[in-house]
């Protein structure tokens, strides 16, 4: 059977993964979005169901006024004796903590703190006995992998903090996991930093709490090396055995836009790879220690078909589970109806770290048309392409002291143009297009039978090698002024 990678896209970085009988959960960051930490389910591995989010209640988790890229950084997700756990990090608050649940589907705890510093946290559960690991620094200021043991019930520590591991010499130690494999304990873990030198490590040893022996070879998995190819910046992985005795390892990376072209504004994602153990207990990844488009294998079945949804539009998604917002929303800004939705604006605009009045999906490919039709009582609404407060692109439908008016307009670090209007007349209503390639994004409005090219700009400007982060964009509906009601209808992004 023949899978393509990325198995999950767009937007859906730093994934962890958990099996519990026939079926697998994985959970990814969520940074300065609400609600947090995705959850997705999966009977195969290649196609993955979100099912809901870990923190849905603003009592779980403090966002206000939290910066892009900062807020949830990546979650850990163990089951143990019926209950799931998810760990993680409020980065902006530097507090770890857990959260858990008795069933999958529905809502999660109250968060539990650990009192113990760096980011990436996991759990390692064994014998009765809980451990918490993270990046960072121990209680005798050595840094590395950082363990403790906990309780369970409360997060306190019963064990001082203890670095592990050291790594394997790259720069950003980060994203630990541990397992327990044929009697031995495998500590997995992250290099490199999140970018193109990203990579995949790991040490053994007959302690859960070392020494550890880092494997010869390491890194195990890297694209690092591999110029010219679409996927890079590989790593951040969580092992995963599968129901036939199969080992793989879901792990984020990004496709750039072009062979030479080394930007990338979708996010990192979710890539599958596979994992084979020699007679030595060592164990490799992928081909030749690096992750491909596609992978060619007879683990998986024949009767497995990869889907893909490639049209989204209000009436096949859900509010709950496909959008998501800026921050903590005001909810009574938003009327979310099947067919439409209607958004009051407030003086918060898309350009500071507050909570403006959008609600967005991820983009998730490179060639797509969007279009909305907006229609707008005072103000501003329209369709944003968001990277961060100071990189998007607006398209959107505003109200002048003559009448209303179709603007493009682009935001780039501390450059905010206004690059074209197009004059509605009396007319308050638009249908606005937004048309996408992996290099550039078209802006037109669709008016009186016909459409008007506003302008274009290119996709490099909304890259996390422009703007910086850890986030992609976002296809987002907004609006903007204290006096400013917009109705949507007729949503759709098509890829193509």
């Amino acid at each position: 059977m023949k899978y393509n990678n990325p198995v999950i896209k767009g937007f859906y970085p730093d994934p962890s993964v958990c099996k519990v009988g026939e079926r697998y959960y994985l959970v990814c960051s969520s940074f300065q979005y609400f609600p947090g930490v995705p959850v997705f389910e999966s009977k195969d591995l290649i196609n993955w169901k979100q099912i809901g989010h870990c923190l849905t209640r603003e009592s779980q988790i403090q966002l206000g006024n939290v910066s892009s890229s900062g807020g949830v950084f990546a979650p850990t997700i163990r089951h143990n004796n019926g209950r799931f756990y998810m760990t993680t990090t409020n980065e902006t608050g530097h507090q770890n903590f857990y959260v858990w649940t008795d069933d999958i589907y529905g809502e999660w705890s109250e968060a539990i703190f650990v009192d113990q510093g760096g980011i990436d946290p996991d759990l390692y559960f064994e014998d009765g006995k809980a451990f918490f690991m993270s990046n960072g620094t121990d209680d005798n200021g050595i840094g590395g992998i950082v363990q403790c043991e906990i309780d369970i019930e409360t997060g306190a520590k019963l064990s001082p903090s203890r670095s592990i591991w050291q790594g394997a010499g790259g720069r950003y130690l980060e994203s630990p996991h541990m397992y327990k494999i044929d009697g031995l304990y495998y500590l997995m873990a992250a290099e490199g930093g999140t970018e193109y030198g990203h990579m995949v490590i790991y040490a053994r040893g007959e302690s859960v709490s070392g020494p550890f022996e880092a494997y010869p070879g390491n890194p195990v998995l890297t694209n690092r090396n591999l110029g010219g190819y679409e996927l890079q910046g590989v790593g951040h992985g969580d092992l995963i055995q599968d129901n036939d005795g199969n080992w793989w390892m879901l792990h984020l990376g990004f496709r750039q836009t072009g062979r030479w072209l080394t930007y990338h504004h979708l996010g990192r994602e979710v890539f599958l790879t596979p994992v084979t153990f020699g007679g030595d207990g060592w164990f490799t990844a992928g081909h030749n220690g690096t992750t491909l488009t596609s992978f060619e294998t007879d683990r998986i079945s024949s009767q497995v078909i990869q889907q893909e949804k490639t049209s989204f539009t209000f009436e096949n998604t859900d509010w709950k589970l496909d959008w998501c917002y800026l921050r903590h929303p005001v909810t009574g800004n938003y009327l979310l109806e099947p067919h439409k939705v209607t958004l009051k604006g407030t003086a918060v605009s898309l350009d500071i770290p507050e909570t403006p009045t959008f609600i967005g999906l991820r983009q998730r490919d490179f060639n797509a048309d969007i279009s909305c039709e907006v229609s707008l009582t005072d103000g501003e609404a329209g369709i944003t392409l968001y990277m961060d407060e100071n990189h998007h692109y607006d398209l959107a439908v505003r109200k002048t002291a003559t009448g209303y008016e179709a603007i493009e307009r682009l935001n780039i670090g501390d450059i905010k143009s206004v690059e074209a209007e197009a004059s509605l007349g009396g007319d308050n209503h638009a249908t606005l297009i937004i048309r996408a390639t992996p290099e550039r994004y078209s802006f037109l409005i669709h008016e009186s039978g016909r459409e008007t090219l506003l302008g274009t700009a290119q996709t490099r400007y909304l890259s996390s090698e422009v703007a910086g982060g850890f986030t992609g964009v976002l296809i987002g509906l907004y609006a903007y002024g204290e006096d400013a009601t917009a109705e949507f209808t007729n949503f759709k992004c098509e890829y193509l």
